[in-house]
């Protein structure tokens, strides 16, 4: 409207110079439209309406074509889309130094993420090789960093531990545990639950199941790591303390551990380096990287013979080179299906939340089944070479994005890096004490347990998504991870079931000079149109929720419809048999007169309150002659126009204050049930798809057209005020979704 008062007009006054007031005002004044009045039979004349041409998408399936095939294959090989077309000179340099930031970090954390799956740490380093390779060929995302987890290692370690403990490996003889026999078993157990997890995985993706992440919502995620990361935590006491605990697992197996570290927590030796250095204060030192750490840790433990001279634990020994592969033992299946499909589902919500972050934030697209495939194939091969179950860690995403990475090359890199490490240097790592790796998993929970700042936050945004969190947590923590995981799920479908059920209503207000109805308890300016209601749900109606629609309708309406038609009900057959009664006493008057004692008079215009109050079922009978009561039926012939005189005025009934009904929904009962007590109802605002349902389930009869159908509120309200049914005095009340 720059530069114009109207269409064609110039204005003398430049928009600049009108303030923001002004502009609006006069773009009010502008604003007209003009049509009339469309009901949806009207609509479809006026656009042509035909039916849209049915697709069928098993045909485009079994289609095969040159360039089909070529997009399949890039489908579930993306790096031959991207690989060709690398910027060498812009982004080689920045994957090469990500891969070896990520490969630095990638180090400790295997070693010390294997401990948490109940594994020798040598187990972690192979899962941190062969996994990232498999991502960098079937792989969509271009900053995750695939590889060990804290979550999903202590959800192995709860697997292997319940079902290897070390009481089964316990030599007899003298009271000591069969260590070589107890890791072989559970890297057994390990390895074929990542090749379970990876056949889920792949199976699910394969059939487009992608979408089944979108039940997890983020609350429920970040409540089960922090809770996870919480039995991560407890876990790493009794090798930071030095203790020797039972194996648990199952219900409270968390809250027994954390009792037997009390217990158990004098028993801790404190080893103390050496007397504090004199001198006076100085500035503390900074905080070193871990691999610092981790190099400096092990050559102290192997100068000083930490193991020999106080029994430190340590990772021991890490035999260079890799494995052959190893097929998975298919009697262990049964035993772990429940557990593999619960890592699968973790495994991949975690993968698909970050890879989703980093997509939006450096705009490309990941593909939530592909992400399945890959992340499947990383598993399932990684289980054959007697890898246990990865996923993505946050920690190392964020340093592969910001140390330069641009591409899967860096992943690439990082694990061409481990894998030197694996052959030559793993050895080195022999004398490094354990209770420094747990000290490094706990230090990498931090971003994790600072997730119960959104308590808070919860609390002031959302208080549903509040409980799903507090439920998550609480369930995680006293049934484990497997069930907490299934309880969560459970809850929090349940949950949105019920908020389909009881939806938001709200009354409409109109916005001033506009065709708009807003809620009248948000908007200030919106106002109730005399005489006219209109009524929203802020769900979409589908049969769990339609009576709970139909209940608040008619309590908004004010009027209590289902007393009503109850009372209708009663007094038409009494009216009936009142007049079957009358029909039988009237003889001709030649006969003789009736009996005085025979004849029985009914006020059948009663008030409302009398009606209310049950006083016309208990009517008064009174002695009256015949002749009185045809006086009195003839007298309500004038309130008796309509068929049967079945007029709710006819019977006494007060009468609802409006007399039309506009509805956004398909209940076919309520057109029933306000038609019965002289409301007219109309519905407006339906979508095609909506229309569509509505004749494939003979919605439409005699009685119910598409001239019914509006294609607004405002629409319904226009023609149900300039075609009321009865009294034009009678407001209407206005209803959609």
């Amino acid at each position: 409207m720059c530069g114009e008062v109207g269409p064609g007009v110039p204005s003398l006054y430049p928009c600049a110079l009108l303030s923001a007031t002004q502009a609006m005002e006069l773009q009010r004044r502008d604003y007209h439209v003009e049509r009339p009045l469309l009901n949806q039979q009207q609509l479809e004349e006026l656009g042509h309406w035909g039916p849209a041409p049915r697709t069928h998408q098993w045909r485009t399936w079994l289609q095969c074509s040159r360039a089909r095939a070529y997009a399949l294959l890039l489908r579930h090989f993306p790096i031959l889309a991207w690989l060709p077309r690398y910027p060498v000179r812009d982004w080689l340099l920045g994957d090469v130094l990500s891969g070896l930031s990520v490969a630095i970090m990638q180090l400790p954390q295997g070693l010390a993420y294997a401990l948490l799956a109940g594994l020798p740490p040598v187990f972690g380093l192979y899962s941190s090789f062969y996994p990232v390779f498999i991502y960098f060929l079937f792989g969509t995302s271009r900053h995750i960093s695939v590889g060990t987890f804290a979550i999903m290692s202590v959800m192995v370690g709860s697997v292997t531990e319940s079902l290897a403990p070390d009481e089964d490996f316990m030599d007899i003889a003298n009271s000591t545990v069969n260590e070589t026999a107890r890791d072989t078993y559970r890297v057994q157990l390990a390895s074929t639950l990542s090749v379970l997890v990876g056949l889920f995985q792949v199976g699910l993706g394969l059939v487009h199941f992608g979408f089944v992440v979108t039940y997890l919502s983020e609350p429920l995620v970040r409540s089960y790591t922090t809770a996870a990361s919480v039995q991560v935590f407890i876990s790493q006491l009794k090798y930071v303390f030095g203790l020797q605990l039972s194996s648990r697992s199952g219900p409270l197996s968390l809250i027994y551990t954390v009792l037997e570290v009390c217990w158990k927590l004098p028993q801790t030796v404190v080893r103390h380096p050496g007397h504090r250095a004199r001198g006076g204060g100085g500035a503390p030192p900074r905080s070193l990287p871990l691999p610092l750490i981790l190099i400096g840790a092990t050559a102290i433990s192997y100068g000083v013979g930490l193991q020999q001279r106080f029994g430190v634990d340590v990772v021991g020994n890490i035999p260079a080179g890799l494995v052959p592969p190893v097929a998975p033992n298919p009697q262990l299946f049964a035993k772990l299906v429940g557990n593999a499909f619960a890592i699968a589902v973790v495994g991949f919500a975690i993968a698909i939340s970050l890879g989703k972050i980093f997509a939006l934030r450096h705009g490309y697209r990941v593909d939530s089944n592909q992400e399945l495939v890959a992340l499947g194939l990383s598993n399932l091969i990684g289980g054959i070479f007697q890898c246990f179950p990865v996923s993505c860690s946050m920690s190392r995403s964020l340093v592969q994005e910001s140390t330069g990475g641009n591409t899967q090359i860096a992943g690439a890199i990082s694990s061409l890096f481990l894998l030197l490490i694996i052959l030559k240097l793993g050895e080195l790592f022999r004398d490094l004490p354990k209770a420094v790796l747990a000290a490094a998993i706990i230090v990498n929970l931090k971003g994790m347990l600072m997730q119960f700042k959104d308590i808070p936050s919860l609390w002031k945004a959302n208080q549903m998504d509040l409980l799903i969190w507090l439920v998550t947590f609480v369930a995680t923590i006293l049934l484990n991870l497997d069930l907490g995981l299934a309880v969560a799920i459970v809850f929090s479908l349940l949950l949105t079931v019920v908020r389909t059920q009881l939806p938001r209503y709200s009354v409409l207000g109109q916005v001033t000079d506009t065709d708009i109805y807003r809620d009248l308890a948000e908007y200030a300016e919106a106002r109730e149109v005399p005489g006219v209601k209109v009524f929203r749900s802020s769900a979409t109606l589908f049969f769990a929720n339609a009576e709970f629609y139909s209940d608040a309708l008619k309590q908004r309406c004010g009027v209590d419809v289902d007393y009503l038609l109850s009372r209708k009900k009663k007094l038409m057959k009494k009216r009936e048999l009142q007049q079957k009664r009358l029909k039988k006493n009237k003889r001709p008057r030649t006969q003789a007169a009736p009996s005085k004692d025979t004849s029985v008079s009914v006020n059948v215009n009663a008030s409302p309150e009398d009606i209310k109050s049950n006083d016309v079922d208990d009517s008064r009978a009174k002695v009256n002659p015949a002749a009185e009561l045809e006086d009195a039926v003839a007298s309500n012939q004038e309130d008796a126009k309509a068929p049967n005189g079945s007029t709710l005025k006819a019977l006494g009934l007060p009468q609802p204050d409006f007399h039309s009904l506009v509805l956004g929904s398909d209940l076919k009962n309520i057109f029933r049930d306000f038609r019965e007590i002289e409301v007219e109802v109309y519905i407006a605002a339906c979508h095609s798809p909506v229309v569509a349902q509505l004749e494939a389930g003979h919605f439409f009869d005699g009685s119910i057209t598409k001239q019914h159908l509006f294609v607004s509120v405002h629409d319904a309200v226009t023609f149900a005020l300039q075609h009321p049914r009865s009294d034009p005095s009678r407001p209407v009340l206005a209803t959609k979704l």
